[in-house]
């Protein structure tokens, strides 16, 4: 499992998918998540801009990335 800080209180859950590689566009990433292809912390989550915060386990595609707070 992958680890992703952040700087924040969250993030929204199409960056993710961006910034760890697993969508080419901010647009591919939209698109996965509304075709219901990502989960969070096991439930299938079809929010965009979902606010991700530090502890939840985001997966795609047999992926899964733990959000961590930055200390």
């Amino acid at each position: 499992m992958k680890t992703l800080s952040i700087t924040g209180p969250y993030i929204e859950l199409y960056k993710i998918l961006k910034l760890e590689n697993l969508a080419a566009s901010g647009g591919e990433a939209k698109y996965l998540i509304s075709e219901g292809l990502v989960r969070v912390n096991g439930l299938v989550e079809t929010r965009k801009r979902r606010k991700t915060t530090a502890g939840d386990i985001v997966e795609y595609n047999g992926e899964q990335i733990m959000i961590a707070a930055r200390s």
